[in-house]
């Protein structure tokens, strides 16, 4: 996944997200020239840095949906962010560091994961001698040599039984890690970080086991962590999610006009905004961050920036991050045939999950073409009439025309539902007429 081309990567996105051509084409470039650029040798490796994105758009119209996406299809370090939930150095909340500690106990779980399926025959073969080794007792010392062709026999008979599942209802004894107590990553140097997992061991007892009677069916899942720790080296495994982080990492910061200071208003008192740009310039900027994989460098990190700008601009954001972002995106408002689109193409449409959510219940619930362009014509209108919250406009009106039905569903099993014209009329047409219903009730 992590070559894919520009064309496959949108053609990825397409199966989600309507419309908003220009954003996925510019995302799938960037993404692509990660790819290029470790193909490249190292004396240029290093001064190609990659080109952030900033994504302007109204809310609902796609944004967050192409991250959410990207996070999916991507075997990379991915993490989505709020840039309103950090905070200046010295005031209280979440430094902006944070998030590259994240990214990187994101990143060392994919590598985990990655080595786990690479190491699966291993793993499996680890936990079948161990539930094994307590169900047969064991050979006593010096034992025959007809004793031990008896044990192997025996251990073969189990061994299939094991892999049928048969030993499954078995109770047996295995070691359980005790709770450890978690001091966190704060951000602080390595050898804090060695100190700090010292005070663990000893108030935690981190390595401490106590013994605990499952069956041989959760023991599988107990032990396959174990099998892991014991396997594979640690230290490998942070070399690699290091190397994952800083060479293919993608911050996706979301809401980035709500630290903006408009020129106009009062904000520019508010040290806070101004403050977490501030704090956020180094870090898109390229610098060193403590983690607990080590010092984390940031030069080569994707960041992708998205943010409504109502009430603000791009360029109220200070001039040196306005810079870091020489990318820019606008994203279309979507108009009705847009939402009808949305309604009913991607893989995951409203009316697919509305379908498959009372089909639980064993009823068909069937929509006529004419109800969904209404749904879609009374959306838009509640748009214009009110604030204009794009895609999330359909959640609203969906569960409105439902709610009868699937409150009742019970009644209807076995049934086949059909949603037409007629009922979305009278369930939306008396609201979207009143601007104040509409403003209250969508």
């Amino acid at each position: 996944m992590e070559n894919l081309t520009p064309k496959e990567i949108v053609a990825y996105l397409d199966k989600y997200v309507i419309g908003q051509d220009n954003a996925k084409k510019t995302i799938a470039i960037a993404l692509r020239n990660r790819y290029r650029r470790m193909q490249l040798s190292e004396e240029i490796q290093h001064d190609v840095v990659p080109k952030n994105i900033l994504m302007i758009g109204s809310t609902g119209v796609g944004k967050t949906e192409i991250a959410r996406r990207l996070a999916n299809m991507l075997e990379l370090p991915f993490i989505k962010v709020e840039a309103s939930k950090y905070t200046e150095v010295g005031f209280v909340g979440r430094d902006v560091e944070s998030m590259i500690r994240d990214l990187a106990s994101i990143s060392l779980k994919l590598v985990r994961e990655s080595e786990n399926r690479k190491n699966e025959e291993k793993i499996e073969a680890y936990i079948e001698n161990k539930i094994i080794e307590k169900l047969l007792p064991p050979l006593p010392a010096g034992a025959s040599d007809e004793k031990r062709a008896e044990y192997d026999v025996s251990f073969e008979r189990m061994q299939r039984r094991f892999e049928n599942g048969d030993l499954d209802h078995l109770k047996i004894q295995v070691e359980v890690p005790e709770a450890k107590i978690d001091l966190g990553d704060s951000g602080m140097p390595p050898h804090i970080i060695n100190v700090q997992e010292s005070i663990t061991k000893v108030l935690g007892g981190m390595n401490k086991k106590k013994l605990k009677e499952v069956t041989v069916k959760e023991a599988k899942k107990i032990l396959e962590a174990e099998a892991s720790e014991k396997l594979i080296d640690d230290e490998h495994l942070k070399e690699l999610a290091r190397d994952k982080v800083e060479h293919g990492g993608i911050v996706f910061i979301d809401e980035i006009d709500k630290i903006a200071v408009s020129s106009g208003s009062q904000g520019r008192q508010d040290p806070s905004k101004e403050g977490v740009q501030r704090d956020l310039l180094p870090i898109v900027e390229g610098s060193s961050v403590h983690t607990k994989l080590g010092l984390i460098n940031t030069d080569h990190i994707l960041f992708i920036a998205a943010g409504a700008f109502h009430l603000s601009k791009p360029s109220d954001l200070i001039p040196e991050l306005q810079g870091r972002f020489p990318l820019r995106v606008e994203l279309d408002s979507l108009n009705e045939e847009t939402l009808y689109r949305i309604l009913t193409e991607p893989k995951n449409s409203l009316k697919r999950q509305y379908e498959e959510l009372l089909r639980v219940e064993g009823v068909e619930l069937l929509f006529e073409e004419e109800a969904l362009r209404a749904i879609s014509h009374y959306s838009s209108m509640a748009n214009e009439k009110t604030e204009d919250i794009g895609a999330r406009r359909l959640h609203t009106v969906m569960e409105k025309i439902l709610e009868d039905i699937s409150f009742s569903a019970d009644e209807y099993s076995g049934q086949s539902i059909s949603v037409d014209k007629t009922l979305v009329q009278e369930k939306l047409e008396s609201v979207v007429e009143s601007e104040d219903a509409t403003r209250y009730i969508l």
